[in-house]
């Protein structure tokens, strides 16, 4: 039954991964004919903000999954990044994903794609924090109450001596987190198609 449990588990979230891959790439594509209305200074501003979002969101990824890799279904982790908030993973996604926004020197852009991955993430949170309230019971349910679930409070934080991690985990972490950084690139290949008349642009974001 629980290895039932784990296998459905695993199936949703690999199917959550695959709707959010499916709509960010619809979004990105769309942006490829959007511009900005700012200026150079300003957009370079705002793109500068946008990666210290992104370096931000994956240290913070990669802090997060330094105390909870490989464990999740296994024990109950409230220390470090968990004792502040229960999804640290996907705190510090959006705020990423807030960061690879700004690469478009939209302001709007960048809160779109926070409001959406904090919304998905939020669904998907429901749905794993039901199954460990079957798997861990009462002590799961206290931390429930315990914890807030998105928004961090910073004056809950205790910490461990030592943590023990899953090299393998720690490395996937790091290079999903990487991938973040390809939108630097991607958005600057893009800007230099806008300037150059192969891209048109279709539509203005602030």
């Amino acid at each position: 039954m629980e290895t039932d449990r784990k296998a459905a588990m695993a199936r949703y979230q690999a199917s959550r991964r695959l709707v959010l891959a499916v709509v960010i790439g619809l979004l990105c594509l769309l942006l490829v004919f959007s511009g900005s209305p700012h200026s150079e200074l300003t957009h370079e501003r705002i793109e500068a903000h946008g990666l210290a979002l992104i370096l931000i969101g994956i240290g913070g990824r990669l802090w997060s999954i330094l105390y909870i890799g490989g464990r999740k279904s296994a024990e109950i982790v409230a220390t470090g990044p968990y004792s502040v908030v229960r999804n640290p993973l996907y705190f510090f996604s959006t705020i990423a994903a807030a960061g690879v926004g700004t690469q478009t020197g939209s302001i709007t852009v960048a809160a779109a794609a926070a409001v959406l991955c904090a919304t998905a993430f939020y669904i998907v949170a429901m749905r794993e924090e039901a199954h460990l309230k079957a798997l861990f019971g009462a002590p799961y349910e206290a931390y429930l109450q315990r914890v807030p679930r998105f928004v961090p409070n910073p004056w809950l934080f205790t910490d461990q001596t030592e943590v023990t991690f899953s090299s393998r985990v720690f490395n996937h972490t790091l290079r999903d987190g990487l991938v973040f950084l390809i939108s630097i690139p991607c958005f600057e290949l893009i800007e230099s198609g806008q300037e150059a008349g192969l891209i048109p642009i279709l539509f203005y974001l602030y």
